[in-house]
């Protein structure tokens, strides 16, 4: 029996390790404080779904007897990609849910992505979960009710019917053995697209590589099976399926910001003068190409709970992140889908003879993709807080402190962040030419060594 430790409470979610920090009980207890916390909000059932996880049939029946025992209704959709529940939640009879998933983590990870009434929660709302297992919870007067929905053909339908190829075309879909691997060839076949599948077979012990498209190593046996094969898209997803990578004929990672603007430009034909969301860690080639394409750039945190309440708050039709996470409001319900987010960029690239060069031809700057400066529990915060306090960056650059210290100079940017999900500082760096970034880098190394001597830099 695990005890229960605050340490698995985090920023946008609930993450542990099978066995040390989290098993059956402690998902029991979850289900149990949020079951509380949807019926406090008036909420009568909770909508709930698993990833291909190893752990997850044990911890999704224990999540389901916490919410019966909290006198909610359970609506169980077996095993499914993170935004299969968010759809249930706009679909279905309940607006609140719960996805257990440990997302791109390693296999002996889990944990829950949690919708309550129609807000992604984060921050003081999930740590209050904890506090109100701490503080003892009281089974309800009656207990909720159990069953179990089958989402597949109303979600795939819901796609189909509204996001058009506008000529056939042949694609690679990696799904790294996550679950998205179970939709994704079904998603694209009725779409019309021809589909190669690489592991899409559901694995929970991840047997071919790492279900994370944000790491190009993740991403050679798509770049390998493009450069053998008539493909002339790659699509790659991660564990539970709510990001999407995407790479080119010749081999080339087009990352999420990137993504975006060609995301934004097609939605704002719709949402013309509208504000395009989008956070700390993209590239500032995004801001231009939005104000081009007649939109208002407004750059904002990382998470993707926080991107989620800022959409709602903003009104925006769209919003996105470095990390793949993409949000439409335009034709959508405003939840990050990366099978979503493949249909949608598969419609605008089939406008094209050559998606490729459109897709190389966005603009770039030499990058590097995210680095990890790892820290003690705890620590990441301090640091950052002392470089907010301190560091002083010679010239007149613009300094952005809305999430971390994101220092904008005349050729190039800086980023360093903490971490909200584990003890490190997230550093991004991209100029105009290779001696620019090694500049920005100094001075960023010069800083972090000053009010940290011993930090072991990843540049």
């Amino acid at each position: 029996m695990v005890s229960l430790s605050k340490s698995i409470f985090k920023a946008y979610d609930i993450r542990g390790i099978i066995g040390k920090t989290l098993d059956a009980g402690v998902a029991r207890q979850i289900g149990h404080a949020f079951g509380l916390a949807a019926a406090a909000k008036g909420e009568r059932a909770v909508v709930i779904g698993r990833d291909g996880r190893l752990s997850g049939p044990e911890l999704s029946k224990a999540l389901a007897e916490g919410l019966q025992t909290a006198g909610v209704d359970v609506i169980d959709l077996g095993m499914v990609a993170t935004p299969m529940v968010y759809f249930g939640t706009n679909v279905l009879d309940a607006k609140s849910g719960i996805m257990v998933t440990g997302s791109h983590n390693p296999p002996d990870y889990n944990g829950f992505k949690m919708v309550l009434a129609g807000e992604a929660i984060h921050g003081e709302a999930i740590t209050g979960l904890y506090d109100a297992i701490a503080a003892g919870l009281q089974p309800a007067a009656a207990t909720g009710q159990y069953r179990t929905h089958d989402i597949r053909a109303a979600y795939l339908e819901r796609i189909i019917g509204d996001v058009k190829i506008a000529r056939p075309i042949k694609i690679a879909v990696d799904c790294g053995n996550g679950v998205a691997g179970a939709f994704a060839g079904d998603l694209y076949r009725g779409m019309g697209c021809e589909v190669i599948e690489l592991f899409c077979e559901v694995d929970g012990t991840f047997p071919n590589h790492h279900p994370d498209p944000a790491h190009p190593e993740n991403l050679q046996d798509l770049i390998r099976c493009l450069q053998e094969t008539d493909a002339e898209i790659g699509l790659a997803f991660d564990g539970d399926g709510d990001r999407l990578g995407i790479v080119t004929k010749d081999g080339q990672i087009i990352y999420p910001d990137r993504q975006m603007m060609l995301f934004a430009a097609d939605v704002l034909t719709r949402h013309p003068g509208e504000q395009i969301l989008y956070d700390v860690k993209c590239t500032r080639h995004l801001a231009p190409y939005i104000t081009k394409a007649g939109g208002k750039p407004l750059m904002y945190k990382t998470g993707h709970s926080l991107v989620k309440a800022k959409l709602k708050e903003t009104g925006a039709p769209l919003g996105g992140e470095m990390s793949g996470h993409i949000f439409f409001k335009d034709r959508w319900y405003g939840f990050d889908d990366g099978l979503y987010s493949g249909a949608r960029m598969l419609e605008i690239l089939t406008r094209e003879k050559d998606p490729s060069a459109l897709l190389n031809a966005l603009p770039q700057s030499d990058s590097t993709p995210e680095l990890h400066l790892h820290l003690k529990e705890g620590e990441n915060f301090a640091l950052m807080d002392k470089l907010r306090a301190d560091a002083e960056f010679p010239g007149n650059e613009q300094i952005i402190t809305i999430d971390g210290l994101r220092v904008e100079y005349a050729d190039g940017f800086g980023l360093a962040r903490s971490s909200n999900t584990t003890p490190v500082i997230v550093l991004r760096f991209e100029a105009e030419t290779p001696a620019a970034l090694e500049r920005i880098q100094g001075q960023f190394k010069k800083v972090i060594l000053a009010a940290k001597p011993d930090a072991e830099l990843p540049f």
